[in-house]
């Protein structure tokens, strides 16, 4: 299984010093796609949401989703970058790293 880190481009405040930073905007674009693709709700959508487990995602829904934030990005991610994906999270790293 890959493991990815948080891609970033603010820093975290001291409050959530130990957790992830993320770039507000794009995680805000990401979840949109989310949303509409999986029918799920925004507050669903976090880093640590499993797409089976908690999104209830299968693996046609995946595969929408993936063509919905490439549509979205303008960016393309090739099946095997997607082996090991399990969390809304290492997704959204795999998305933001390509920007």
């Amino acid at each position: 299984m890959a493991v990815w880190g948080w891609a970033t481009s603010i820093n975290p405040s001291p409050l959530n010093q130990g957790e992830p930073a993320v770039d507000q905007e794009l995680f805000a674009r990401f979840r949109k796609c989310a949303v509409e693709v999986l029918s799920v709700s925004e507050d669903q959508v976090t880093p640590e949401a499993k797409f089976g487990d908690d999104l209830d995602a299968d693996s046609l829904d995946l595969v929408e989703l993936v063509m919905a934030l490439e549509e979205e990005f303008g960016i393309e991610v090739p099946e095997e970058e997607l082996e090991g994906v399990e969390t809304v999270g290492q997704a959204y790293d795999l998305v933001a790293g390509k920007l």
